[in-house]
């Protein structure tokens, strides 16, 4: 397969508008969570409180480095706070799930010193969950700081789509072209509508993995952009033929080598405190927020301190902070997720 298949774009920014969105190592005004609590998403009360606590310290630790807003119904407040640091924000904007990186606004800045919100419309990654409230932060955040909205004409979530903020995405085709989101799209129109909704000016596609997660297969847990043209994807060291996610994984990696880039490739845990199959353990699902990086430990000495010396290198001056986010990774997700930077202008 010929780079032609796997990377589209016109070769000059398609943002119609001059917006671009910024990468997430440029300084931040504040980072955006949100507090799950509906009991269509969590059945099961106990795990619910060991998720909210997880949110918790994820937000307290941010709030050392920057402003963090926590999005939270007003009676949902009181029980939020008790978790909470003083120096994180709650605001009231009703929430289900804490999925912030999906379902929180993607901001765009442009060369006037504004501030946009993106829009890609959340739809509970193909209607696979309630989203009544997590449909509508987005637009509800624009409102409250009074800022447009550019509407993107996508449905989709900003965890399926990485970018370096310098004119380069990169996304798996499961997450996009796929009719739970973008029925009749056929992928070249996806990409130039993403690529205007970042301001990029071209993409590159992996295959990704179809109907096998909820998110079908979003690119941030894989492989992050860690500065222009370089990489840092998350593999097994010994990947299993029967496992799509392997697959899918290892042909992403050869189309970013193929594309030129820059990829270090750092393993997956040997160990790890959860077992189970679907749990989601990725280093490359991290957070960096102005003066660190918030990552992911999963009790395996060996590659979390591979993890921990590869972001110190990558973001060198940061400080980089590892917990322990198993409830995260239980549900699929990680820090990335959980998380929505507000660039600072």
């Amino acid at each position: 397969m010929g780079m032609s298949a796997l990377m589209s774009g016109r070769g000059q920014s398609a943002s119609p508008n001059g917006f671009h969105v910024p990468p997430e190592e440029a300084p931040h005004e504040r980072t955006f969570m949100q507090w799950p609590v509906s009991r269509k998403v969590y059945d099961d009360a106990v795990f619910l409180e060991m998720t909210q606590k997880t949110i918790a310290e994820i937000a307290n630790t941010i709030s050392e480095f920057e402003p963090v807003a926590l999005l939270a119904a007003k009676e949902d407040h009181a029980r939020a706070r008790r978790l909470l640091s003083s120096t994180v924000e709650l605001w009231d904007v009703p929430t289900e799930d804490l999925w912030c990186r999906d379902a929180g606004p993607l901001f765009a800045i442009n060369g006037s010193g504004e501030i946009a919100v993106s829009h890609l419309q959340f739809n509970g990654w193909g209607n696979k969950q309630v989203h009544v409230r997590d449909g509508r932060i987005a637009e509800t955040i624009a409102e409250r700081l009074s800022l447009s909205v550019l509407p993107s004409g996508l449905k989709g979530e900003a965890g399926g789509v990485e970018q370096d903020g310098h004119g380069l995405l990169l996304a798996h085709e499961s997450s996009w072209v796929n009719d739970n989101r973008n029925p009749g799209q056929s992928r070249d129109e996806i990409s130039e509508r993403l690529l205007a909704a970042y301001g990029a000016q071209k993409i590159i596609w992996g295959e990704g993995v179809w109907d096998e997660d909820i998110t079908d297969y979003h690119i941030d847990s894989l492989a992050r952009f860690t500065g222009p043209g370089r990489v840092l994807i998350n593999l097994p060291d010994k990947p299993r033929r029967q496992d799509p996610f392997h697959q899918a994984a290892l042909q992403t990696h050869d189309i970013l080598v193929e594309a030129g880039l820059d990829v270090e490739v750092i393993p997956e845990p040997h160990k790890r405190r959860v077992r189970s199959p679907d749990f989601v353990a990725s280093y490359a699902n991290y957070y960096v927020c102005n003066g660190a990086v918030i990552s992911a430990q999963f009790g395996d000495a060996e590659t979390d301190a591979i993890a921990r010396e590869a972001l110190e290198r990558h973001y060198p001056g940061r400080e980089v902070v590892q917990l322990n986010v198993d409830p995260l990774g239980e549900l699929g997700g990680g820090i990335h997720c959980a998380t929505q930077q507000m660039p600072k202008v």
